[in-house]
């Protein structure tokens, strides 16, 4: 069963009737599947903003809830480490898969810097008209006044092109990509695998896959692709003695490049349903886009937290958190900070300070592919205003059931011409 037509059965309790104690859990992924965790972290930001929950499926965990400690947390490396993975789970210990997102300095700057380049400005130029090609193709292909699912048709298969187009990827392969991130992104719940040794051996096919590639990178370097790039850098070069280590970067890679871009496309057209009045705005003064850009990947939040573990006793929000424990950041939630955004649940296009939002986090582990993401936002709803007056959303979305990435498994729309 897939995660699109699984039924969440849970019954969703209001927050403000459940004693704010260790049992107060906002890690919940029907909570996410219902859309319902609003309530919990708004609770958690007026009451507990630095709140201690003592049982969970993932252990104990600190929620981080508002904006400017979420900031602090994120920026502070050295109190707040990366080791050992960046959600809420623990990793498989038979089946750890280290990525440099998930490591500490100077390993990760060292990491990072390799594929750094793919996504430094001359390149986002050339892959400009690749991309509006590709969207252009995708939505002169759709069909007008008729019902389709628009996170199969344009998410999936624009940001899959995109991934396919970085790795340099067999493109007729390229679904492949989109199914590995979602196993690897995927619990259990969610029907998308069944056991974690469905996991492994998918995970395991990935791996095997991208090996035969990065050596023929090796022997014939491609232009500036990811695979090419660390089969050359210093670094990652002899990546493939560490097979594991090299898995866990493609996951971090796959996953950042398709999830993230994914959902944030979706969650635009979901936005502006919501809000007519600024999809009127936007149809009269294309030039929005601009700024519409990123109040979509703050409205969104596609990956909805980062966890950290505390390396000594810290004190956040006047909170003692202490050596090894858990800390999550909950982007969803500080995103939403009345106290650090103006209206923060409102969907407003020309926001005086757009990029004022956490989706991207900050500090070493910003995310790299920030621009990338923005720019395939932009050129996508170029290309849709040029097309058609409206994408009409006809029917509930069907949200994923996680409580990490924040996202889309369906939503129906018919498209009006202009």
């Amino acid at each position: 069963m897939s995660d699109a037509i699984r039924t969440s059965k849970e019954i969703v309790v209001d927050p403000y009737s459940i004693p704010l104690d260790g049992n107060f859990n906002v890690a919940q992924s029907h909570l996410f599947e219902q859309n319902a965790h609003w309530a919990y972290f708004e609770r958690l930001r007026k009451e507990a903003p630095v709140h201690f929950c003592e049982e969970s499926e993932f252990g104990p965990y600190w929620s981080i809830t508002r904006f400017e400690d979420i900031m602090q947390v994120d920026t502070n490396h050295k109190v707040f480490s990366s080791e050992g993975g960046i959600t809420l789970g623990d990793q498989d210990e038979d089946f750890t898969l280290p990525m440099f997102i998930a490591m500490d300095p100077p390993k990760h700057d060292d990491q990072r810097k390799v594929v750094s380049p793919v996504v430094a400005p001359i390149n986002l130029v050339k892959l400009e008209s690749t991309i509006r090609a590709r969207a252009a193709n995708l939505l002169d292909g759709l069909p007008v006044g008729e019902e389709i699912d628009w996170v199969d048709r344009i998410s999936i298969e624009l940001t899959t092109q995109m991934l396919a187009t970085l790795f340099d990827f067999p493109f007729e392969q390229r679904r492949k990509l989109t199914r590995w991130s979602d196993v690897a992104t995927a619990n259990l719940e969610q029907g998308i695998i069944e056991s974690e040794d469905q996991r492994r051996e998918e995970l395991i096919e990935c791996l095997t896959t991208f090996t035969e590639i990065f050596k023929e990178r090796q022997q014939t370097p491609g232009d500036n692709d990811l695979i090419t790039m660390l089969a050359h850098g210093e670094t990652t070069k002899d990546m493939l003695e560490r097979p594991m280590e090299f898995l866990g970067n493609l996951i971090l890679l796959i996953v950042g490049g398709n999830d993230t871009t994914r959902n944030s496309i979706s969650g635009g057209i979901l936005a502006l349903n919501q809000h007519p009045d600024e999809y009127q705005k936007l149809r009269e003064n294309p030039g929005l886009i601009a700024s519409m850009v990123p109040e979509i990947i703050r409205w969104q939040t596609p990956l909805a937290h980062m966890r950290r573990r505390a390396l000594e006793d810290t004190v956040i929000g006047g909170k003692t958190i202490k050596k090894g424990d858990k800390v999550v950041m909950w982007y969803v939630s500080g995103n939403r900070d009345e106290s650090a955004i103006e209206t923060p649940d409102k969907f407003i296009i020309d926001r005086a300070k757009p990029r004022q939002h956490l989706s991207f986090g900050f500090g070493i582990h910003r995310c790299m592919g920030n621009r990338l993401a923005e720019m395939q936002l932009r050129i996508v709803w170029e290309e849709i205003l040029k097309r058609f007056d409206t994408v009409e959303v006809v029917g509930a979305p069907a949200y994923i059931r996680s409580p990490f990435v924040k996202g889309y498994a369906h939503l129906p729309v018919v498209l009006h011409k202009k």
